[in-house]
């Protein structure tokens, strides 16, 4: 495929949200979605949407409702019941069962959609550093972040600076035109792109548990291997909670990529694909083992 190839736009319409997404490649292809994580837009997966599409395979990248040019929920609500009916809305717009990648958010909405009912059917399952539950500091760091400009930012200078903070591994000089996607002009200041009714209620530790036991029981019932992808150096899915989740779901083998945290894909993404691409070529890999990629 030309690296010229320009994306299409796609929409859809989910629980009176209307969804929007990018995709490549043949729409008659059996496909591969990718999902962002909360407070991400599409464009976090750009670069990996048009590099597997030069591979040869079709790839949606959609807005998660509340985020990027998606609607935000008319009522406010982003359950995850929510999030999941929209992975499935993407899901049936595929000619065969796609390869499903969520990152975080778009991770454990992709357990619910594809593990509870009504399940969709999918090839293969890949979660990007997220499990049934997530390491409290690690947890607690990006909320934080995310809570913590509710006014938005004089000038995208403010904006990087405050990002540089959160992402000090990242060189300042990569935020460019990919923080400018993240970003809304309102009220005379540059506010985030997604709906802060995102953050409202928290859970007790009680809820969490349930919530953890939930993804176990929707993670064992999907009938397809699953990839557990985790960043070697992320503080929010710990190797402990990794194994743990490989032991408790048959179908589920984990990779390491060395140099990410918790946003895979942003920080290595070079190797991040190496891993997926050979996922894919061989689907049938469904045994917990621990791999690296260097």
């Amino acid at each position: 495929m030309s690296e010229d190839v320009k994306p299409t736009r796609e929409k859809l319409v989910s629980h009176g949200a209307t969804l929007v997404a990018e995709s490549w490649g043949e729409p008659s292809r059996a496909g591969i979605i990718l999902l962002h994580g909360g407070g991400q837009t599409r464009h976090a997966w750009r670069n990996s949407g048009a590099q597997l599409a030069r591979l040869g395979y079709r790839v949606t990248i959609p807005d998660l409702r509340g985020h990027g040019e998606s609607d935000w929920s008319p009522d406010g609500r982003y359950s995850a019941e929510l999030f999941a009916d929209d992975v499935r809305a993407w899901c049936a717009r595929e000619p065969a069962p796609p390869v499903v990648v969520g990152a975080s958010l778009g991770g454990l909405s992709s357990l619910f959609a594809l593990g509870e009912a009504p399940q969709t059917a999918v090839r293969a399952l890949v979660l990007v550093d997220i499990a049934h539950r997530g390491e409290p500091v690690g947890v607690s760091r990006i909320l934080n972040f995310m809570r913590a400009y509710p006014d938005g930012f004089e000038s995208f200078e403010q904006a990087t600076a405050a990002v540089a903070q959160y992402l000090p591994h990242r060189a300042v000089a990569s935020a460019g035109e990919g923080l400018r996607k993240n970003l809304r002009e309102r009220d005379g200041r540059l506010k985030w792109h997604w709906d802060p009714r995102l953050l409202q209620g928290s859970d007790s530790g009680e809820q969490r548990e349930q919530n953890a036991q939930r993804l176990l029981r929707a993670a064992r019932a999907i009938d397809a291997p699953i990839l557990l992808v985790r960043g070697a150096e992320s503080d929010l899915l710990s190797p402990e909670i990794a194994d743990q989740f490989c032991a408790e779901v048959p179908r589920a083998r984990r990779v390491d990529v060395h140099g990410a945290r918790h946003m895979v894909a942003g920080d290595q993404n070079d190797p991040f694909l190496d891993v997926i691409v050979e996922f894919l070529a061989q689907p049938e890999l469904a045994t917990c083992a621990l791999a690296s990629a260097q």
